[in-house]
């Protein structure tokens, strides 16, 4: 029997983006069919495999996406969000798999359920991307979203703080006006694609701060001081409003949490 650890690996080592999709939508599978032996037996690697495009590019250097309602700001919204999901996939993975020894059984479900998801979403994205006449990898990416990973590789509890409660947060305040943008345009496919997304970053975000609590509670320390300060340790950006308050409130994140961050 194949062990976690490997199938995780091998996923994350993946260069195709729809085999990396399909790799770890069956790994979610194969660990739910106890397929997998809960043995970590190889070591996550410091870096995905990612494909030769999109060339990726530090956040100063991004080109300007253009007029939301013209046909290259929608292009150019969908290979954005495409991306982001597909990075999304392997920070799931690594979570999995360069954490779950220690966390255990329950938080390997959670994040490789997350890792499923995200496959999912990165599908739709790509899907969306083709009918518009594109494909992902036509554009520049962002470059610096694995940062977070890098940052964290060797505490779970940042891991925690910042990928979960900080970025996937992150989609929960900014994805609505989003949503209401591209139904605005008349694009009704578009906004079901992004209100899927969003129901399931709240589940994502839960995930995060439920295990983080744990963290806490093991650690005997407070869920808010130390999230703030692994924020400030590990965060290289800001935690800002406006906040969707009732989204992360769904989530686990009280508003005391994220009060006085901005």
């Amino acid at each position: 029997m194949t062990t976690l650890a490997a199938a995780i690996r091998a996923a994350l080592l993946e260069t195709d983006p729809r085999a990396k999709a399909l790799a770890a939508r069956a790994t979610a599978r194969d660990w739910g069919a106890d397929r997998l032996d809960f043995v970590f037996d190889v070591a996550m690697p410091n870096e995905p495999g990612r494909p030769g495009e999109p060339a990726l590019l530090p956040p100063s250097q991004m080109p300007k996406r253009g007029r939301g309602h013209s046909e290259r700001g929608r292009i150019a919204l969908w290979h954005a969000l495409a991306h982001i999901e597909f990075v999304a996939i392997d920070l799931a993975l690594d979570m999995a798999g360069r954490f779950g020894a220690g966390m255990g059984r329950q938080f390997v479900s959670d994040f490789l359920s997350v890792a499923a998801d995200e496959a999912m979403h990165f599908e739709l994205a790509a899907r969306k991307l083709r009918t518009l006449g594109s494909r992902y990898g036509a554009l520049p990416a962002h470059g610096g979203l694995w940062d977070a990973a890098r940052e964290t590789a060797h505490d779970v509890g940042a891991r925690l703080a910042v990928v979960p409660m900080v970025l996937e947060a992150r989609a929960l305040d900014v994805t609505p006006a989003t949503l209401e943008r591209v139904r605005a345009s008349g694009d009704e496919n578009g906004a079901r694609i992004l209100q899927r997304i969003l129901d399931d970053e709240i589940r994502h975000v839960r995930f995060g701060a439920t295990h983080f609590t744990a963290v806490c509670e093991r650690r005997g320390e407070s869920a808010e001081i130390l999230w703030k300060r692994l924020v400030e340790r590990h965060f290289r950006g800001s935690v800002k409003p406006p906040f969707n308050d009732s989204a992360r409130s769904a989530a686990g994140l009280s508003r005391s949490l994220y009060a006085g961050v901005a």
